[in-house]
């Protein structure tokens, strides 16, 4: 009896082994996975010959330029002569002729420039041209800009989203331009993820409803034997697969998952996108349990393009094929052995172009799976009506940014606000009311439209950009001038005529892709802004939090400040959208009441994944609703200061973990108030010396090779002669101005002052000489969209 129960013992350990092993693996099994299969009208047997007839004709150095992608900022028309790529991009901060506020003309203008040339080199066959249109045609000024997805999937709406799916495409295809990077079909399930505003929702079932309405309204139904029409664009399913399941929440990190979680939870979406006809689908950076997504040929040949029936083309993302062990981004024969058809090599293109020419020569990239990647660009070209006698020309800038447009767009961003919290039944403010609009985002453009505006990241996005756009603070100023009351607009708060209400606007800064990475999901404000809800709170007047976020944040102290609080996401734009809701016309009523539901959990502490919601997925109140909203949670229940990324150095006074603050002999340092109570450390040199920021060595080379830089905040009180940073070995002289201090210095100059960016120990160290007072409030690394001189070495 004993030795068999010592034997079923064993057999259990083994079988729960070997499931614990496979749920470890990362082979996908495709009779696991939904099916579904790119609509007839993708193609035609016609279509089919005479891809044939062009492949049988095409020489191997035109059938390998079909299969690479470069980026406008590393490439021109002219090059194609020798190079016949078959497609080109635009990424987040490249802008035609250099430009980044190039308008749609300019656009339109270099686009046939590259198909021009492209047709003359590429036996004849125009390049694709692809953009991150992601919350509307984002890259252009005066474009109209939707809310980000997040605030979308409040909205729960997809008959909205098909309407922002051709509107989109109307002003992507105005600017020449035939294919956008989207949608995004992410499920994020740990918010720290800096790409959380991205996804639509944490439920699978409306991400599946929204990846067909979009597709549907970006591309049209596909019609047999007829191009899309001329005023619509190629779709982008992205990034398949788990991008947001990763461990962690790190942006191009591991989803350790099983497969049958992978299918339920993050596979979801792409079977209805193509079955509504997706021409492409991209590969996502994020591995699966430790197998790179570009190399992973079960996932992008067994399961997307045979048990899910993809006909279209598969796209990489930047440069995503040189993560994959064994590759470099200038040599990746795996990637397209796996399932890749077209390899996005933005600043690699001509050493990918040459090995992969080499390795087609060679036979160690067979000319069947050569042959199949080809066939599947041409299908997607033939399908935009770009082979044909008389090509499907795009190109009409003049309905960029429509008042039609705009107002789907003031529709979208109503609609995506989530009321939390309204005590006292505050909002929607009364006619006549006497209203103080405050808060670092009431009148800031980019914080509203958060990271992928004009910029990849967005932090440089101002009013100017869009001259038919409202701030927030301005478009409420004005509704409740309309509705007879009064509104002031102050930057910090302070006013001359007591309010009877407070409409504080705050949140997020604007950022994209890794640099929105978090430690924890607390919010940490910038200017003070939870100390000012709490000032104006004991005068006795009504707050109103406007809170502008990627994504669901710990805010238990600016709640319990607040006698209202509105999710208002990232809203894009149009801020009349937002006043809308919040202000009532001279009847006593909204233009619109509160109907968006949150789509993802709001947090009740720090901790991410979200254990304990403080509102469950599909909260959301109305003006109908009577019940108040008791004190909540403050604690965080996580160390603020003890965690922080690779790119923080300095925070609000602190140094984070794992960085640690040294000072030479003579310098001084102590707590000050520069925006907020003690939120800089004012460093007083009495000797020559330096302060540094050491720590364990970290790899920086990504956000080097992304353009970033060191920004420094804080104010120069008084000057000693130049000042010395130095970062990771190099170092660089910089004079700045007496008073308020911001300095940006491209990592790129620290390179070509010798800097080593694989393991950097010493992020930052500042010198100066005698005399030297300095108030650091903030030092960090981040991306930018601007071309910035480097100072003196």
């Amino acid at each position: 009896m004993v030795r068999r129960a010592l034997l079923a013992a064993m057999l259990l350990a083994s079988g729960s082994a070997i499931a614990a092993t496979a749920d470890r693996s990362s082979t996908a099994h495709p009779a696991l996975w939904p099916a579904a299969h790119s609509p007839a009208a993708i193609t035609s047997a016609e279509t089919e010959r005479r891809i044939a007839r062009m492949i049988a004709a095409m020489t191997l150095e035109q059938k390998v330029g079909q299969m690479i992608q470069a980026d406008i900022s590393a490439i021109t028309p002219e090059d194609l002569a020798r190079y016949p790529l078959g497609s080109i991009l635009a990424g987040g901060n490249s802008g035609p002729y250099g430009d980044e506020r190039g308008d749609a003309a300019k656009w339109s203008k270099l686009v046939h420039e590259f198909r021009a040339a492209s047709v003359k080199a590429g036996a004849g066959i125009p390049i694709l041209f692809g953009i991150d249109a992601v919350h509307g045609h984002s890259n252009v000024p005066g474009a109209t800009i939707f809310p980000h997805n997040i605030g979308l999937g409040a909205a729960h709406d997809p008959a909205l989203i098909q309407r922002i799916g051709e509107v989109t495409a109307i002003e992507v295809a105005a600017s020449g331009i035939d294919w956008t990077f989207a949608p995004t079909l992410a499920v994020p399930q740990d918010l720290r993820w800096g790409r959380s505003y991205e996804g639509y929702a944490a439920d699978p079932a409306l991400v599946a409803s929204y990846a067909k309405a979009m597709t549907i309204g970006l591309q049209g139904a596909l019609l047999p034997g007829k191009p899309l029409a001329a005023d619509r664009v190629a779709a982008t399913a992205k990034h398949y697969l788990a991008d947001g399941g990763t461990d962690g929440g790190k942006d191009q990190g591991d989803a350790l998952v099983s497969e049958r979680e992978l299918v339920a939870k993050h596979a979801q979406g792409y079977p209805p996108a193509i079955n509504a006809g997706a021409l492409t689908v991209m590969a996502s950076f994020s591995s699966w349990n430790g197998a790179k997504n570009h190399g992973n040929q079960s996932l992008l040949t067994d399961v997307l393009k045979g048990r899910m029936g993809f006909e279209g083309l598969v796209v990489g993302d930047w440069n995503g094929h040189g993560q994959i062990p064994g590759c470099t981004v200038t040599d990746c024969p795996k990637t397209f052995t796996a399932g890749l058809d077209l390899a996005m090599a933005p600043n690699s293109w001509k050493g990918l172009y040459e090995a992969t020419l080499r390795e087609a020569r060679d036979g160690s990239l067979p000319m069947a799976r050569i042959d199949d990647a080809v066939a599947r660009i041409l299908r997607v070209k033939a399908k935009l009506g770009l082979l044909g006698a008389h090509p499907v020309d795009r190109g009409n800038p003049s309905v960029v940014g429509s008042d039609a447009h705009l107002a789907v767009a003031r529709e979208a961003a109503a609609k995506s606000l989530v009321l939390l919290k309204n005590n006292g039944g505050v909002l929607p403010l009364k006619p006549g009311t006497k209203v103080l609009i405050t808060g670092p985002g009431a009148d800031n453009m980019a914080m509203q439209a958060g990271g992928w505006t004009i910029t990849w990241q967005g932090t440089d996005t101002t009013a100017a950009d869009f001259p038919k756009g409202h701030t927030i603070g301005r478009a409420i100023a004005a509704a409740v001038k309309d509705a007879g009351g009064s509104a002031a607009l102050s930057a910090d708060g302070s006013f001359t005529d007591r309010p009877d209400v407070a409409v504080v606007v705050y949140g997020e800064q604007p950022y994209a892709e890794f640099q929105g990475d978090m430690p924890n999901i607390a919010f940490r404000d910038h200017a003070g802004e939870t100390a000012m809800l709490a000032k104006l709170k004991a005068q006795g007047i009504k707050v109103v939090s406007v809170f502008l976020s990627g994504r669901p944040l710990f805010t238990g102290p600016e709640i319990n400040a607040s006698d209202a609080f509105v999710a208002a996401w990232l809203p894009g734009t149009q801020g009349e959208g937002v006043a809308d809701v919040l202000v009532a016309r001279k009847d006593g009523k909204p233009a619109r009441g509160f109907t968006g539901k949150l789509s993802f959990p709001w947090p009740a502490d720090a901790v991410s994944p979200v254990k304990t919601p403080l509102f469950a997925a599909g909260y959301g109140l109305t003006y109908a609703s009577k019940a108040a909203v008791g004190p909540v949670n403050e604690d965080p229940k996580v160390d603020l200061v003890a965690s922080a990324s690779e790119g923080v150095y300095f925070a609000l006074g602190k140094v984070p973990s794992p960085w640690h603050l040294s000072l030479d002999p003579g310098i001084a340092a102590r707590a000050v108030d520069l925006g907020a109570q003690e939120d800089a450390q004012a460093f007083v040199w009495s000797e020559a010396g330096a302060i540094g920021i050491d720590g364990p060595p970290v790899d920086l080379m990504r956000q080097l090779d992304e353009e970033f830089a060191l920004k420094l905040e804080g104010k120069l009180d008084a000057a000693a002669g130049p000042i010395a940073v130095t970062m990771a070995g190099a170092t660089l002289k910089i004079t700045p101005p007496a008073g308020p201090m911001t300095v940006r210095i491209p990592l790129r100059c620290f390179l070509e002052a010798g800097a080593n960016f694989k393991a950097v120990g010493t992020p930052l160290r500042i010198a100066g000489d005698r005399g030297l007072v300095l108030t650091l409030r903030g030092a960090s690394i981040e991306g930018v969209g601007e071309t910035i001189a480097c100072p003196a070495r």
